[in-house]
């Protein structure tokens, strides 16, 4: 019984303080999740649009998947990939799918 009112006169005496510190303890939570999930999630979405701003028809590309393969003709937001070493598979898929361009250099 002595230890409940220790406990209740101790929750009383710092109620303002309490509710000061609960703004600040949220306050640095919210900076580390900005700081460890936010910020770098933004800054690789950017890296990403930069890349995909350099594909080009004939680029050989890596997917999401794991599938290399060249792109054949690039529409908006559609990119025709044409998979496998006989040439024949073409396969649609979004540009959000491209995760690595090796560039096609001209000898």
């Amino acid at each position: 019984m002595n230890l409940a009112v220790l406990a209740g006169q101790a929750g009383s005496q710092n109620a303002g303080g309490s509710i000061m510190t609960m703004v600040i303890l949220y306050a640095v939570i919210i900076g580390i999740f900005w700081f460890f999930a936010i910020r770098p999630q933004s800054k690789q979405k950017k890296e990403h649009e930069t890349l995909l701003s350099t594909l080009e028809v004939g680029d050989s590309i890596l997917t999401t998947s794991g599938f290399f393969g060249v792109v054949i003709d690039i529409k908006d937001e559609i990119v025709i990939v044409e998979f496998g070493s006989n040439k024949n598979c073409r396969i649609p898929m979004k540009k959000d799918n491209i995760v690595e361009i090796d560039k096609q250099t001209e000898d």
